[in-house]
């Protein structure tokens, strides 16, 4: 009797919130507990052995194990070994997991809570804060791993009955690269040009113009660029209307692997709920450096550039789940990519363009000379570029921009050698003008009044179209560019 009283005793010990929250948000029938045991451990790499048959977990189902010193280990199920063997990745540290220790078939993918007391929190890819703050209350549950809920090649169900553009107040984008609810925008540069700004400013903008709602998660981030964005969004007062999801660069690649699915679950919610849902992640590259990593564990024949030769399956199981919801709100993605080496013909950053409705590429050399944001234009493209959707007069506007920009940048290298009063003076007259406009399309950042000393602001489309026909018209010729830099409106002629 007091064997099975300690046998019970144990049973309950093992059990881990996850398995608390799962049976809690579940009213299904509670199934006869399985256990095994590890065999291997081989870093985030675990082996389990299962006594029985009907035991042995399906794919990406939940193995939960426990170390010596009596923290919860996550394990998800990667690959059916046969006999009874299951490999697993695991999702969190596995340091001081034994071997032939028992671990629990929880049956069940990892789920997460949703609900609106999740926003201003943090937590991590198996929904658990880790904020500090206090528990969260409610009881409803999803499964993060989803098919898309609709079908992908419905343009419909995609954006929605007609394509609603969205005004953001960044000049670059609006202008020349529109956002559309529904849409999937990627800003594209290596480290150092301003990718995580970019974003910082778009939720800035989105939730005090637009009262949305956001979902930010960071996938790879280093602890320090987590702290600085919570700090960011706290001091901003924006915290009440984001949601933010961590896998952080400490953290095992299941974990930096898995968080995408928790974000984009949160975000499916919300959208349910007839609710435009913005998602911003930062940053995509480390979903698919985390992806590499799981695979080359499991030793996988790596693909192109040592890539997992899964990667475009994985990338676009995760893409095509980011699209307006029928019956209900919409999600709108901006998704930071690293960029290897500045190489755009990465595979990685090639599968994730291959998704994207619009590429911002961001230029290391107008980073280096202060141009912020450091969009590259002519290298940027965006769909909705169109004059069914934004306009016959802004989209006439918009191609004299490119043009003036494209003839700037074919003009700039004989200038520099020669000078400018040597080249025809209808020339000189667009170089200068493309020298306005570039530097009017610099703007300060709320989120970069700390580095630039300027106030951020909000430029209405309106506005902004009237004084980019002002400078292409000729209107500020006689004014120097360094005027038209960093600045918000045009300025005012006397």
């Amino acid at each position: 009797m007091a064997e099975e009283k300690d046998d019970i005793k144990e049973k309950q010990a093992i059990q881990s919130p996850i398995q608390a929250d799962a049976a809690n948000g579940s009213k299904q029938k509670a199934e006869r507990i399985s256990y095994g045991k590890i065999i291997a451990v081989r870093g985030p790499v675990v082996d389990v052995r299962f006594e029985h048959v009907e035991d042995i977990p399906p794919v990406y189902v939940v193995i939960e194990a426990e170390s010596f010193v009596k923290e919860r280990i996550v394990l998800q199920v990667a690959e059916h070994l046969g006999k009874n063997d299951v490999r697993c990745i695991s999702l969190s540290d596995t340091l001081n997991l034994q071997l032939n220790s028992r671990v629990i078939n929880t049956r069940k993918p990892v789920s997460i809570r949703v609900g609106d007391d999740l926003f201003g929190r943090i937590i991590n890819v198996f929904g658990h804060p880790y904020d500090n703050g206090p528990d969260l209350t409610s009881t409803e549950f999803k499964e993060t791993r989803q098919p898309p809920a609709i079908d992908p090649f419905n343009l419909k169900d995609k954006f929605g009955d007609k394509l609603e553009v969205l005004e953001t107040g960044i000049k670059y984008i609006d202008l020349l690269f529109p956002m559309v609810k529904g849409s999937k925008t990627g800003v594209l540069g290596g480290a150092g040009c301003g990718k995580s700004v970019v974003i910082l400013e778009l939720i800035n903008n989105i939730v005090k113009k637009h009262d949305g709602v956001c979902v930010f998660v960071g996938i790879g981030e280093r602890i320090r660029e987590g702290y600085d964005l919570y700090d960011e969004l706290r001091s901003n007062n924006l915290l009440s209307k984001v949601k933010l999801v961590f896998g952080q660069m400490n953290e095992p690649p299941g974990a930096r692997y898995e968080c995408v699915n928790t974000g984009i679950t949160l975000a499916e919610d919300l959208a349910r709920k007839n609710k435009d849902v913005l998602l911003f992640m930062d940053n995509v590259f480390r979903f698919v450096q985390g992806g590499q990593e799981i695979s080359t564990l499991l030793g996988r024949v790596p693909g192109e550039s040592g890539y997992q030769p899964t990667l475009s399956s994985e990338v676009n199981s995760v893409e095509e789940r980011i699209r307006s919801i029928p019956g209900g709100g919409s999600i709108t993605s901006y998704q930071a990519v690293y960029v290897p080496a500045d190489d755009m013909t990465d595979p990685a950053v090639v599968a994730i363009f291959s998704c994207l409705d619009a590429v911002l590429a961001l230029s290391r050399d107008l980073a280096q000379r202060g141009f912020f944001p450091a969009i590259a234009a002519l290298q940027s493209s965006s769909s909705f570029l169109n004059p069914r959707i934004v306009g016959e007069r802004h989209y006439n506007l918009s191609q004299k921009v490119i043009a003036l920009m494209a003839k700037h940048a074919s003009l700039k290298r004989i200038v520099q050698v020669v000078g400018i009063e040597e080249i025809p003076k209808e020339d000189q007259i667009d170089y200068k003008r493309a020298e306005k406009m570039i530097n009017f399309l610099t703007q300060p950042f709320v989120v970069g009044e700390a580095f630039t000393g300027k106030k951020g602001e909000f430029v209405p489309k309106d506005d902004l179209i009237i004084d980019c026909e002002n400078i292409c018209s000729g209107k500020y010729d006689k004014l120097k560019p360094e005027e038209f830099y960093l600045i918000g409106h045009a300025p005012v002629i006397t």
